[in-house]
């Protein structure tokens, strides 16, 4: 476990959280599918996530928290309020990780989240609305695609029964799989039938930004629009030594085409523009083989959407130009859309308001990752608060955060979610 941080300052209504207990909470759920070089993989629906889950609630249990699971396996913990019929305001994130993720990357949420609700409980403190912890199913995407899954179909921007019929690469569905760690709950996963009086997430920046500049908090306004494409190339494997170079239909070398093109929109649209293609899988695989098919994905983000729009135009136009050149053929499915996002004025307001309370550092900064908190917004009042992460380096297994800014973000969390709990209501049209 880490040294417990340096001593920080408490807000004005006395609360804080327990630095202790927190980052041992952190470095219990990261043994739970420990890596060599300190990080986590704890891909979703594996049972590493289901005892990932079975110790959340046994942590939730023993904090006094209801639990509820909807559908799609998510989690809401409640902690009642003295107006117990008013919406909830909500925290959380996820526990799922990359393959080669860090110990911070939704854990951090999650058990801030779980942390705020301890420290409600320590100084017998009652919310006027009640609280709720919500743990998201499948943020991260990389065992089934799209990410933000279960957040997803909770804000109707994704259908419930085509998520379920997802495969992942070894061909089992999300559904099986959801329903072989035993937690697919009667609840219909829905917005109407789980409602957000307000929801902030608390998040590591996963960029340098912070950092570079000495800023303890990011007051996050909004968050870049995305779109994640699956794109299948077919041409014909033939012998690799035999066949002459002008009539080879290589799938490969028409993957390539795209991947530099890929590239060279994130460079033209900088500064910006994000562009990646993740996964390149080339078929059949053999060394002595021209391949006859090809995989691959791409990931384009930028906060205009307009612009992004441009960038989807001209990827289209790339892989139809790189494909027709090997004369292969080409499909490009778009299998995500993240529109960009404005986080509500009252929910960013109070936690810039809880970090000025605290004398923190903080700078307004717009999300360049996609988080659950985006896809809740599209329905309720939400907004969210990043600390800095070490040389803002995320999904990789040396994924680090410092016991201080830890700590300072929680506290943030603690006060913004005391606001918005104990106001008469928000302004939903602001």
């Amino acid at each position: 476990m880490k040294s417990p941080p340096t001593e920080l300052p408490q807000s004005n209504t006395g609360l804080s959280v327990d630095a202790e207990r927190l980052l041992s909470s952190l470095a219990a759920m990261a043994e739970l599918g420990a890596t060599p070089k300190g990080g986590v993989n704890r891909q979703t629906l594996t049972d590493l996530d289901r005892e990932a889950r079975d110790l959340f609630c046994t942590w939730c249990d023993e904090a006094g928290l209801s639990v509820r699971v909807d559908e799609m396996g998510n989690l809401f913990a409640r902690r009642a309020g003295r107006d117990d019929n008013r919406d909830p305001v909500q925290t959380g994130s996820h526990l799922d990780t990359q393959p080669t993720g860090g110990r911070y990357d939704g854990a951090l949420g999650v058990l801030a989240g779980l942390e705020v609700m301890r420290a409600l409980n320590d100084a017998d403190y009652v919310t006027e609305a009640p609280l709720e912890l919500v743990m998201w199913t499948n943020e991260e995407g990389c065992r089934f695609a799209p990410a933000m899954m279960g957040s997803g179909v909770h804000a109707g921007l994704h259908d419930r029964d085509f998520m379920m019929q997802v495969e992942d690469p070894d061909g089992r569905s999300f559904g099986e799989e959801l329903q072989r760690i035993g937690y697919q709950g009667p609840i219909p996963c829905t917005y109407r039938r789980n409602p957000t009086g307000a929801l902030i997430e608390l998040h590591i920046e996963q960029g340098p930004l912070l950092e570079d500049e000495g800023i303890a908090i990011g007051v996050v306004t909004g968050g870049q629009a995305q779109r994640w494409y699956e794109i299948e190339l077919v041409g014909m494997e033939s012998h690799a030594g035999t066949t002459p170079m002008p009539v080879r239909r290589d799938a490969l070398v028409a993957a390539a085409g795209i991947v530099t093109a890929v590239r060279a929109l994130g460079e033209e649209f900088a500064p910006h523009a994000r562009t990646t293609c993740g996964v390149l899988e080339a078929r059949p695989n053999s060394r002595n083989v021209i391949p006859g098919s090809v995989f691959l994905t791409v990931d384009m983000r930028h906060p205009d959407a307009q612009v992004l729009a441009t960038m989807d135009a001209r990827l289209r136009a790339a892989a139809g130009d790189s494909a027709g050149r090997e004369r292969v053929t080409c499909t490009v499915r778009q299998i995500l859309e993240v529109p960009a996002v404005e986080f509500h004025a009252e929910v960013v307001e109070a936690v810039r308001s809880a970090t000025a309370d605290l004398s923190y550092s903080h700078r307004d900064i717009i999300s360049g990752a996609g988080h659950d908190a985006m896809n809740v917004a599209r329905v309720a009042p939400a907004g969210m608060v990043f600390i800095p992460c070490v040389d803002g380096i995320s999904h990789n297994e040396i994924e680090n955060a410092l016991p201080d800014d830890i700590i300072r973000g929680a506290n943030v969390l603690l006060g913004a979610l005391v606001s918005l709990a104990d106001r008469p209501g928000l302004d939903t049209a602001a």
